[in-house]
């Protein structure tokens, strides 16, 4: 029922052997996922479909050894990236942000497929969708200083997530209402486990729109901003 490590048996005072040989696999699978690179051309080829401006930068964390080592480089824009949102500025927009984080291989499964769901909602909600923003070395927080150089009404974050035991291939989602540098996490939401194993990429995208509808009536996300998203489909008419 749950790929979670239950019920493993036991081998004396330890467990059998197929389980142990099995935790050193995942193990290793989920270091090699820390430390995968992500194809941002064939990413951007395939945001491609998506028709929305496409937009590419970097955080100030110069390679994987210091983004792993320096969370703070991967927290802010390099330099010339900055000037080049901000003369690409779309205000008021709604921005997607797609991030490698701790597992690009998250992102690159699924973050395209999470924004082609979610557009049609945004603009039936009213929203006006901006930029698909493809960000190397990058945390979560980097999304900040990308919405608030593109004067974005919110900020979604797409970024892969700290690989577990059972999942390489994971996805989150982190929405920030206003974004600027400076937010913090109590001040965005957070939808996880979007993977083939978890929330599909369309089940995903709904969630997103319903929380964004809700931000926007309170004018702001984080932790005033209950998800309480009812079990029948949002009525977009």
């Amino acid at each position: 029922m749950t790929t979670a490590r239950v019920a493993l048996g036991r081998a004396g005072n330890a467990v059998p052997t197929a389980s142990h040989l099995a935790f050193q696999a995942d193990h290793a699978a989920a270091r090699d996922a820390v430390w995968s690179a992500l194809d941002a051309a064939a990413l951007v080829a395939e945001a491609a479909s998506l028709d929305l401006p496409i937009l590419r930068v970097a955080s100030q964390a110069v390679d994987r050894r210091s983004y792993l080592l320096r969370p703070d480089q991967g927290r802010r824009l390099r330099p010339a990236d900055l000037g080049v949102l901000e003369a690409s500025a779309h205000p008021g927009a709604v921005v997607f942000v797609a991030a490698d984080g701790l597992c690009a291989l998250g992102v690159q499964a699924q973050a395209v497929a999470v924004v082609s769901a979610l557009l049609d909602p945004l603009r039936r909600l009213g929203f006006v969708p901006g930029p698909f923003v493809v960000a190397e070395q990058a945390r979560v927080a980097l999304g900040d200083e990308i919405g608030g150089a593109l004067g974005a009404l919110a900020v979604v974050m797409l970024i892969g997530e700290r690989p577990g035991l059972s999942s390489t291939d994971s996805l989150g989602a982190y929405l920030t209402w206003g974004p600027r540098v400076g937010r913090t996490d109590a001040e965005r939401n957070c939808i996880s486990n979007i993977r083939p194993g978890g929330l599909s990429p369309p089940a995903a995208a709904a969630k997103i729109a319903w929380l964004l509808a809700g931000a926007r009536a309170q004018s702001g996300t984080g932790v005033a901003l209950k998800d309480e998203q009812p079990e029948a489909p949002l009525a977009l008419g």
